[in-house]
C-alpha cells in the first residue's frame, strides 16, 4: 500500500512518520524523492525523448519507467504499507501522477497548522542556526516550502471526497490517540498500539543538506511547541 504525508511545513509531519514506523508493517522515512522523480520522467517522456519513444514503437514505456519509480525507491524494505511524505503531493498535477501510475484510489494524510505559527518555527530554527530570518521571504507567492504548499493544502481541501484526510498540528500533539484512529481507519489497516513515551526518530534526515540543523528534530515524548513573539 501506497500512502502519501503531505501538508504544511512545520506541521508535525516528521512526528507522525516517526510514530508510524513504530509499527513494523509501515515503512515512513523523511522526505521522499518518488514524486519529483516521477514528474522528472513524466516531463522526460513527454517532451524530450517522446521523439525517440514513439519513433520505436515504445508506446509503453513511460508508463513502465515512471510506476516502477516507487517500486525502486523503497526496494529494500519489505514492509507493506509505505507512506512516502512529501509536501508536494496535494498539488493538482501530482494527484493526477498518483492515480496514471500508482494507484485509482490515492490517499494522502495532509498536516496543516496556522500560518503564523509556522513562521513563528521557522524564525526560532533561524535563531538556533544563526542565521538571518525574513518572514517575507517565507510569506511571498509560491515560495518554498510555505505558500506553496499552502496552496496544495488549500486545493485539496475544495475537491477533498474522501482522497484528503487533514490533520492539525493541535490535534497531533494534545489527540494524538484520537489522530492515530483516523489516520488507520483512513489508510484502512489494523491499529497499532504506538509507544508515545518513547519516541525515536530512527529514519532521521540530515539537516544539514537544507542549512537549518534541528529542522527534523522529534523529542522522545510529544510536546505542543509554540513560541510568543
Amino acid at each position: 500500500m501506497f500512502v502519501c504525508l503531505s501538508g504544511l511545513p512545520r506541521s508535525g509531519s516528521t512526528l507522525l512518520s516517526t510514530i508510524l514506523h513504530q509499527n513494523p508493517d509501515i515503512y515512513a522515512e523523511g522526505n521522499s524523492a518518488v514524486c519529483q522523480l516521477m514528474w522528472d520522467m513524466q516531463q522526460s517522456c513527454e517532451i524530450s525523448s517522446r521523439e525517440q519513444l514513439e519513433a520505436n514503437y515504445r508506446f509503453n514505456t513511460a508508463y513502465d519507467l515512471i510506476s516502477e519509480i516507487p517500486n525502486i525507491y523503497y526496494q529494500n524494505t519489505t514492509r507493506p504499507i509505505i507512506v512516502d511524505k512529501c509536501r508536494s503531493w496535494t498539488l493538482p498535477a501530482n494527484q493526477d501522477l498518483l492515480r496514471r501510475y500508482v494507484t485509482d484510489t490515492p490517499k494522502t494524510i495532509v498536516l496543516t497548522r496556522p500560518v503564523d505559527e509556522i513562521v513563528n518555527s521557522f524564525q526560532s530554527l533561524h535563531e538556533l542556526n544563526n542565521k538571518p530570518f525574513d518572514a517575507n521571504e517565507y510569506l511571498r507567492e509560491d515560495s518554498e516550502p510555505l505558500m506553496r504548499s499552502l496552496r496544495g493544502v488549500e486545493w485539496a481541501k475544495q475537491v477533498n471526497q474522501g482522497e484528503f484526510l487533514f490533520v492539525t498540528y493541535n490535534e497531533l500533539v494534545t489527540e494524538t490517540d484520537n489522530v492515530l484512529d483516523e489516520v488507520y481507519s483512513f489508510i484502512d489497516a489494523p491499529r497499532f498500539e504506538h509507544d508515545l513515551n518513547n519516541i525515536e526518530n530512527v529514519m532521521c534526515e540530515n539537516d544539514f543538506v537544507y542549512g537549518l540543523a534541528g529542522m527534523h528534530d522529534v523529542r522522545s515524548e510529544i510536546e505542543f511547541r509554540s513560541r510568543v513573539n
